[in-house]
């Protein structure tokens, strides 16, 4: 992979206040746990302490000039996402409260009228939790069944038995693009294919591929795409579900209040249009603006060239690991994974080594990152995880992996 000298993550890095400090002392911050949540630049912080001094009030509710305003930037923040994921229509783009809230709405408003007892839910042994349990909270509701795809000892998806798995019994398939673990590159586009042959629906967990590679929804084929705002740059409290329009349309709402309906009376309701369907209540107005921004911010810098400086820094690091004989990579080879590499250690429990390399500034995750089925799958309870964005070095790179030896070597005393 030819080197991403086009991205300069050090002049990056100068964006991002909260990696000029200092951690335990006197250590430089290496911020190696963006697939949990990524950190903010100043024009987000900016965007969002600008909208909430000079222009906030709840949206598309009151003529005021302060409602007017706020309501124009929400909207605008909706048609920068669909830009953003190459959507036919802003009204496809709905406003959750994360990628978890948007995987739920889909499984109780589209689950609920479309599977019926003896289908069957076809979904990953890769999945975080949600993308699992919400289907087997649906499986349960519906008595239907839940299958697997299981995984080769390598982290593939194994499609040997795919023409088993997937027939004409299943309704709904949900597969992430990128698993949170392995950084596994999905064949997405295929398996949605392969799915809308038996008259499937396809969801795809986009929250570990959007933030780095271009994606477009319409060539993708997808029925529902979600992902997370505080994994691309943006705050907590806003997520994304993108639907497909004549779906969408015949979907019952999933929560019930203010904004999802059109008349209100003592007998019933009628239901709002698209989007306001599928968002009641007071909606994440200043959230939706911060993800805006974090669009904004980056797209002048490149998906492709972030996710060419990612995968090279995650390669680098697998070569480093492979100098550590107790180590063990887990996941595929680095020309068909993202920036995630995960990897146990020999006789070392993971929340020992996460702890000890945080006094050296490192921050990584430990634990079985929301995927304990995936866990399961290779006979382990627990890994770690190194995740990378665009304001991540190389230089940060090889000091971890100076830090993990030091770090062995101190834990097998």
């Amino acid at each position: 992979m030819p080197p991403s000298d086009i991205l300069d993550p050090a002049q990056i890095r100068q964006d991002f206040p909260i990696l000029q400090q200092k951690v335990h002392g006197n250590r430089e911050l290496v911020y190696f746990d963006n697939g949990a949540s990524t950190q903010h630049p100043r024009a987000v912080l900016e965007a969002m302490d600008s909208f909430y001094r000079t222009s906030y009030a709840n949206v598309h509710r009151g003529s005021h000039e302060l409602s007017l305003r706020a309501s124009d930037e929400y909207d605008r923040a909706r048609q920068v996402v669909q830009g953003f994921l190459h959507a036919a229509d802003s009204s496809e783009i709905i406003f959750t409260s994360g990628a978890t809230a948007a995987i739920n709405l889909v499984a109780h408003s589209l689950g609920d009228i479309t599977v019926g007892e003896g289908d069957e839910i076809l979904i990953t042994e890769m999945e975080h939790h949600s993308n699992i349990v919400p289907w087997q909270q649906l499986a349960e509701r519906k008595k239907a069944h839940l299958r697997w795809i299981p995984l080769t000892p390598d982290g593939l998806l194994d499609l040997a038995d795919l023409e088993l798995l997937l027939n004409r019994r299943t309704k709904i398939v949900a597969l992430t693009s990128i698993s949170n673990v392995l950084g596994t590159l999905n064949p997405v586009r295929e398996l949605t294919s392969r799915a809308h042959e038996v008259g499937a629906k396809v969801l795809v967990d986009a929250a570990q591929s959007v933030p780095h590679q271009v994606t477009d929804v319409q060539e993708l084929d997808a029925d529902f795409l979600v992902f997370s705002g505080h994994k691309l740059l943006g705050p907590t409290g806003v997520g994304v579900l993108y639907g497909k329009r004549e779906l969408l349309e015949t979907m019952p709402p999933f929560l019930g209040g203010g904004s999802m309906i059109h008349t209100v009376t003592r007998e019933g309701f009628t239901q709002g249009e698209l989007p306001a369907r599928f968002e009641a209540g007071t909606p994440p107005i200043v959230p939706a603006i911060g993800l805006a921004a974090a669009i904004e911010y980056l797209e002048p810098i490149g998906l492709d060239n972030i996710f060419r400086h990612e995968c090279e820094l995650a390669s680098t690091l697998m070569d480093c690991l492979a100098d550590h004989p107790s180590v063990r990579v887990l996941g595929p080879p680095a020309d068909q994974r993202a920036g995630i590499v995960s990897f146990v250690i020999e006789g070392v429990n993971s929340l020992d080594f996460a702890t000890m390399i945080d006094l050296k500034g490192v921050a990584i995750r430990n634990g079985h990152h929301c995927a304990m089925p995936l866990h399961e799958r290779y006979g382990l309870s627990e890994s770690n995880r190194a995740s990378f964005y665009l304001y991540n070095t190389v230089d940060e790179v090889h000091y971890f992996s100076e830090v993990l030896g030091k770090t062995i070597h101190l834990l097998k005393q």
